[in-house]
């Protein structure tokens, strides 16, 4: 069987660079406008059109949408199941997100369904891997996947439907990308002891 390639190992970086530039990118737009709540205000508010912060936090939902599709087909080829299914779903719809901005020409209905498609995404994502996981004896790994599925989840639904939405909605969506970073770190140290690639699974430690 043939050997993991360097291409499968570099788009498992879009598990780690995604992340990072989708959370620095809500982090210091938030921290530089004004008037602005991590608490009460939602991250697509700081991409909304007339935003000043338009342009930089639309750049990280399209850096975090290409690099979760990235990391879906990399962990396509060392874990069983549908998981990677998840993982490009939520790029797929970060990326729908970006192109359909708050107050933009396609109208906040379709933004929010893109949002909350990529919520049921990114919940789903851990959860499926959870019993692949288990399969492989990492029993440890598969019970840290179950409670990120079912944190994000609470959070993403309390964010929908209560106060302190925005903080909620930073918990979900954080709590899930914590998961994508590890997985992805973790992908590495597979890929570095693993003989082979496709055919090959359950290499996420």
């Amino acid at each position: 069987m043939a050997r993991v390639t360097p291409r499968v190992e570099l788009l498992a970086w879009g598990g780690v660079v995604g992340p990072a530039a989708f959370v620095g990118s809500w982090a210091i737009a938030g921290a530089v406008t004004a008037s602005y709540s991590a608490v009460n205000n939602a991250i697509s508010d700081l991409a909304a059109v007339d935003a000043s912060t338009h342009v930089a936090m639309t750049a990280g939902f399209v850096v975090y949408g290409l690099g979760l599709t990235a990391f879906g087909i990399a962990l396509r080829q060392v874990l069983q199941g549908r998981a990677w299914m998840a993982a490009i779903a939520t790029g797929g719809c970060t990326l729908g997100v970006a192109a359909t901005p708050l107050g933009g020409w396609s109208g906040d209905a379709v933004h929010a369904t893109f949002a909350g498609l990529g919520y049921a995404a990114i919940v789903a994502l851990p959860l499926l891997a959870a019993s692949p996981l288990a399969r492989t004896g990492r029993s440890g790994w598969a019970r840290v996947s179950v409670l990120t599925g079912t944190i994000s989840a609470t959070c993403l639904f309390a964010s929908t439907f209560g106060p302190a939405h925005g903080l909620f909605q930073r918990l979900g969506l954080t709590v899930g990308d914590v998961w994508i970073v590890a997985t992805a770190s973790a992908l590495f140290a597979a890929m570095k002891s693993a003989p082979s690639s496709r055919g090959h699974y359950g290499e996420v430690p």
